[in-house]
């Protein structure tokens, strides 16, 4: 079944919308900000934007235009970025409405808030203040509303949901104003909380250990290595669930035994892991241009806005930039949720690649439309989620091998490597209690005390 569809997503038009899937093989709002604070050395350094690869930064250049000086200066403008959002989302708490980066080096950062009285404390941050009518809660709940919809209604003509921070709505992209409206009553939401991108795109999957390698499932069919992880001492690869289910067999790009599907879930959301044999070593690199390797340092999640780029064993190496978060995506096989929407290209057989910002994983590629020869839109499955679903740790820079704490354990309180942290979590670490700032998965060297960058005391 699965060489069949992967035969009939190979003929059908690039150009439509879907994810990443397997190639069948041959017979086998606001006024202008204050300037803003120069870049934290302490953020740069901890995310590693300070010290950027070539080859991102390359990538960078050609994708989106830029200058050499302002590819650098980007890196490090949103690594600092992401540490001030974090501290004023925990400052604003249920005021908070979401927070996003602009402008060509990422220089200006803007946090939307639902209560003007919050203006000073935004600009205190250097960033724009943006008074917005509804809070980031209230529109992740409308949201929720459409995804239970989409489990009891047919959602071929509206394919995308998603909340749109900028705009402070959420947005359904439909074939159609009236199925738009159906889909939206369907889910009980008032209409003036939605709005509605008519598009005639439709999703369908493309299915066609150095991230963006090409693996193959069963013989039959091929997707992308995303990133390195181990469990314990097991060591395998995060990709795409729609790739393969438990138990599936893959090869490596040589053709040579590799490893066995342990884990995947597909729809609902798009993530599987892969354990290998000992033939093969997990490391942080992800697959560059010409061959180039850039290497991971740790998974903190990138703000609206912010630069990504993605390999892929079809296409390679590219680059665009975060277009939202917690994206809705209704294919024929079943609806994702929580997917990231960017403005990178891809095509049939990158299914499973990573996406990393600067040095920081993001996640692996599941959908999108266009091609790398026109551009096109990408969703990739966020991979903090990926690792605390299934217990996974990251391969990085740092090498940690420990298999993450559980999150439920009696020392939840205490601050633990391999554990992925969301924003506003707190741990205990020497005694010190700390809030966390982004969301990310824990390195061993990033302990409270030492990283500004993702924790503040409390």
């Amino acid at each position: 079944m699965v060489g069949r569809h992967a035969a009939r997503t190979r003929r059908a038009a690039l150009t439509a919308l879907g994810a990443l899937a397997l190639t069948a093989l041959p017979q086998a709002a606001s006024a202008a900000p204050p300037p803003a604070p120069g870049p934290s050395p302490t953020a740069a350094r901890t995310l590693g934007a300070d010290t950027p690869s070539t080859q991102v930064l390359h990538a960078m250049e050609r994708d989106l235009r830029l200058t050499p000086d302002q590819a650098t200066a980007r890196l490090v403008n949103e690594a600092e970025a992401g540490t001030r959002a974090g501290r004023l989302r925990n400052t604003l708490g249920d005021r908070f409405a979401g927070a996003w980066v602009s402008g060509a080096t990422s220089a200006e950062l803007t946090v939307a808030t639902t209560d003007a009285a919050d203006t000073g404390a935004i600009r205190a941050e250097g960033a724009t203040a943006a008074v917005v009518e509804k809070p980031l809660a209230r529109l992740t709940a409308v949201k929720e509303k459409l995804d239970a919809a989409a489990v009891r209604t047919r959602t071929a003509e509206t394919p995308v949901w998603y909340v749109d921070v900028r705009t402070n709505r959420v947005m359904v992209q439909a074939r159609s104003e009236a199925a738009a409206t159906a889909f939206v009553r369907s889910a009980g939401v008032e209409a003036e909380n939605v709005g509605v991108e008519v598009s005639p795109n439709r999703p369908r999957l493309l299915k066609d250990l150095v991230g963006g390698d090409a693996y193959y499932i069963d013989a039959r069919a091929r997707c992308s290595i995303g990133f390195s992880v181990t469990k314990g001492q097991q060591q395998g690869f995060a990709t795409a669930g729609h790739c393969g289910r438990p138990g599936a067999r893959t090869t490596g790009y040589d053709q040579s035994d590799q490893g066995t599907f342990q884990n995947s879930t597909f729809p609902g959301k798009d993530m599987a892991w892969v354990a290998v044999n000992s033939d093969w070593t997990a490391t942080p690199d992800v697959k560059a241009q010409d061959g180039q390797k850039v290497q991971v340092a740790g998974s903190v999640e990138a703000l609206v806005g912010a630069s990504v780029c993605r390999s892929g064993s079809t296409t390679g190496w590219h680059c665009g930039t975060v277009r939202r978060h917690d994206t809705s995506v209704s294919y024929a096989e079943g609806t994702v949720d929580g997917l990231t929407e960017t403005s990178v290209c891809a095509e049939p057989g990158d299914s499973g690649g990573p996406f990393v910002a600067g040095a920081q994983a993001q996640g692996t590629t599941s959908g999108g439309s266009g091609d790398c020869t026109n551009g096109g839109t990408t969703f990739y499955q966020p991979v903090n989620p990926l690792l605390s679903d299934f217990g996974l740790t990251l391969r990085t820079t740092a090498a940690q091998s420990q298999t993450p704490a559980p999150q439920d354990d009696a020392a939840a309180d205490a601050w633990a490597a391999g554990r992925v942290y969301q924003v506003g979590a707190t741990v205990t670490y020497a005694g010190v209690r700390y809030r966390c700032l982004q969301n990310h998965q824990a390195q061993g060297a990033w302990s409270p005390e030492g990283t500004p960058a993702l924790w503040q005391p409390v």
